[in-house]
């Protein structure tokens, strides 16, 4: 696509609704192409972003003008902290340069000290590629550039992520990434290719906190984790891909839902990949498997649904372009991609399909993720052999441990905020930073909830944020993982709200529910508590409980204790 045309297309996107995503992009050169480029990716992926440009070169008094902002991306080139400093570095005597380097140092601590409270804040490596990369010898420029990243990262902080802007200048490649033409006319020095890739690469970052994120990477076997087709050239005639196996499972022990779906011989896949010496990939990593001969739009939806996940959460490997056109247009929502025709590119692309499944610290419900869903599989399955629902419920001693404002697992309850989707009644999403300031706030209460039954621990699987003033209570966020819906947990989360309530004397309680295109099962649930529904703004419904009105469900089969 071209830039014009990239232009028009964005501006079809464009939404002027309230809920916005404000981006600002700050820096001490020209950027203005990168407005409508980031504005575009992420609109297209349904993240309503509205993107300001700080001035030229006024870092740091435009961090304090956009400090409110949902998110801040730094350019912060080393050639420009001068006028021509990319030549006038070695000329420079100690002392200008001594005073330059403490100058930036504190320019960043300050610039850090601004966005404190800012929810999300990228900032680039200095970088003096495009400047040096044909030196044998160490710079000047150089050595101010290491000095100044390792001051970065000493002093990051928790909502700072730094970019190695490098990655980027490389694939692109330097001289398509910049030009000195536009730097010396006018401090334009990156092309819009390098935008355009520079977003690309950033883009999981910014999708994840707004929810935006895939958790299922569903194989197809034949050509996909093997070469050969298994039933034509038999089990010594197909030879794995084990650079995409490791891939693969390296992403499954960060947390990425494994599985396959394919048209074969079930017992024949399964004893491939039970026992075949050369499969990397094996049961410890694989979450479920759709082997049969159903077609594979079928068995994609019916992976999504026993998984309890949306279909725009899942991403598809094949080797068939049958196949992949077929889901393609059946299941537009599914990332599908097709195996390419040389190994080494398909090892390439898996690399860059991972960047799909972005997770920046996982935590121990990722590690352990596996091993949930696929105990998630066996209740299913045992639900389905009892035919009194209720009975079944009471046997699986089910236990919910509540855990107020702990900081300790202040990383899960943002990540939490962040991927569900479907049993979540406002869909904030929330940064570590966010949850940070609602534990130390005097006002707002933030209560995580474990979950364990018969068959395992389920971690830390539902949230309530509550806001706390003298007389009321508004719930901010209520929220439960996929793992543990269909228990009436909702209920004994909801008893711990009213539980809050009284010892804090408040006697009402409002909240709010915000309908998504993901969301409709929660619809109705303040109605199923008993709330009165009240003023309805757009896709907005406002409900009100009198905390002496409320009458608990009695789901005492579900033990509900303090997790500390």
């Amino acid at each position: 696509m071209k830039y014009s045309e990239l232009i028009k297309a964005n501006n079809e996107l464009q939404n002027d609704s309230d809920a916005q995503y404000k981006v600002a992009i700050l820096s001490n050169i020209m950027v203005h192409q990168t407005k409508e480029i980031c504005e575009y990716l992420l609109r297209i992926e349904n993240v309503n972003a509205n993107v300001y440009l700080g001035d030229y070169d006024n870092i740091l008094q435009d961090s304090l003008k956009f400090k409110n902002f949902n998110a801040v991306i730094i350019f912060w080139e080393i050639s420009n902290l001068i006028d021509g400093f990319h030549y006038k570095a070695n000329l420079i005597n100690d002392i200008e340069y001594k005073n330059l380097i403490n100058k930036v140092k504190t320019e960043i601590d300050l610039i850090f000290s601004n966005l404190k409270e800012t929810s999300l804040v990228l900032v680039n490596r200095f970088s003096t590629l495009a400047f040096d990369q044909s030196s044998l010898n160490s710079t000047r420029m150089g050595e101010l550039k290491n000095i100044l990243n390792g001051h970065l990262y000493n002093h990051i902080k928790s909502n700072v992520k730094i970019i190695d802007i490098d990655k980027v200048i490389s694939k692109t490649s330097v001289s398509s990434s910049t030009s000195f033409r536009y730097y010396k006319s006018h401090k334009t020095l990156y092309s819009v290719d390098f935008f355009r890739e520079y977003f690309s690469y950033i883009n999981p970052i910014i999708l994840s906190v707004n929810g935006v994120t895939k958790k299922a990477l569903i194989f197809d076997c034949d050509n996909t984790l093997w070469k050969g087709v298994l039933g034509e050239d038999g089990v010594n005639g197909i030879e794995m891909y084990q650079e995409v196996q490791s891939i693969a499972v390296e992403l499954a022990k960060q947390g990425v839902i494994v599985g396959l779906c394919s048209k074969n011989n079930y017992d024949d896949v399964d004893d491939i990949v039970k026992h075949h010496k050369g499969m990397i990939l094996n049961d410890q990593h694989i979450v479920i498997k759709k082997i049969n001969w159903n077609d594979k739009v079928s068995n994609l939806k019916e992976i999504a649904s026993e998984l309890n996940i949306n279909m725009d959460s899942v991403v598809f490997i094949d080797d068939s372009e049958f196949e992949v056109n077929l889901v393609r247009e059946h299941l537009p929502m599914v990332k599908v991609f097709l195996v390419p025709p040389r190994e080494y590119e398909y090892s390439m692309m898996i690399r860059e399909v991972s960047g799909l499944f972005y997770n920046s610290n996982p935590t121990s419900e990722d590690i352990q993720k596996v091993g949930m869903y696929k105990t998630k599989l066996k209740m299913i399955k045992s639900e389905k052999e009892i035919s009194n629902i209720e009975d079944y419920l009471k046997s699986l001693e089910i236990e919910v441990s509540i855990y107020a404002d702990d900081i300790r697992i202040v990383k899960r309850i943002s990540q939490m905020t962040q991927k569900t989707n479907q049993f979540n009644l406002t869909t904030k999403r929330y940064t570590e930073t966010d949850i940070e300031k609602f534990i130390k706030s005097d006002s707002v209460s933030v209560l995580a909830f474990g979950v364990k039954d018969k068959f395992g621990d389920n971690g830390i699987s539902g949230l309530v944020i509550l806001d706390i003033s003298i007389n009321k209570v508004f719930i901010d966020t209520f929220l439960l993982s996929c793992r543990v819906l269909g228990r009436n947990i909702e209920y004994r989360l909801m008893d711990a709200i009213i539980d809050l309530a009284k010892k804090s004397k408040v006697k009402v309680i409002d909240a709010e529910y915000i309908k998504t295109l993901k969301n409709e099962q929660v619809e109705d649930l303040y109605d199923r508590f008993g709330f009165e529904v009240g003023q309805r703004v757009n896709n907005s419904w406002r409900y009100q409980l009198d905390v002496k009105k409320y009458q608990s469900e009695n789901f005492n089969y579900i033990g509900l204790k303090n997790g500390r």
